[in-house]
């Protein structure tokens, strides 16, 4: 296996993971948390943001547009390894741009008002979550197929 083969092979691995993140947040955690009541959802989520922020899930959140990045610099191939890095990069800036204000904000508005700050968060949160499902996966498909013809 050459570096090349192997740089975009973990950068499509990194965008499959982030992708099925987010989707499993899409799909089915944040469906089971609108059944909840606003402390329980505010606790829940304000619990899950802290833990999420580890190691691992960095270094994929992190690794998918720096891999991409890498791989189009050491390879041919380069468009669908482009639009790659590009959806990858776009979920990156959803996440820091959408989804972490939101977490804060969430976080910072404690359990004092449970109801005021779901009402603040949860719809909002929601369509940025599937807007970096959409890029992700579509990062995902990329460089998968930029593997695929590799």
């Amino acid at each position: 296996m050459t570096f090349r083969t192997l740089v975009l092979l973990l950068a499509t691995v990194a965008a499959g993971l982030q992708a099925g993140t987010y989707y499993v947040w899409a799909c089915g955690v944040m469906p089971g948390l609108a059944r909840a009541d606003d402390k329980t959802f505010v606790t829940a989520l304000n619990h899950m943001n802290a833990a999420i922020v580890n190691p691992v899930f960095m270094l994929t959140f992190l690794g998918a547009p720096l891999l991409a990045g890498v791989a189009l610099v050491v390879g041919p191939g380069r468009g669908w390894i482009t639009a790659g890095l590009v959806l990858a990069v776009l979920t990156f800036l959803i996440t820091v741009a959408g989804n972490v204000p939101l977490n804060d904000a969430l976080t910072r508005a404690g359990s004092a008002h449970p109801g005021a700050a779901r009402e603040a968060f949860e719809s909002a949160w929601v369509r940025w979550n599937v807007a970096r499902t959409v890029t992700s996966t579509g990062a995902l498909a990329a460089l998968g197929w930029a593997a695929l013809r590799a």
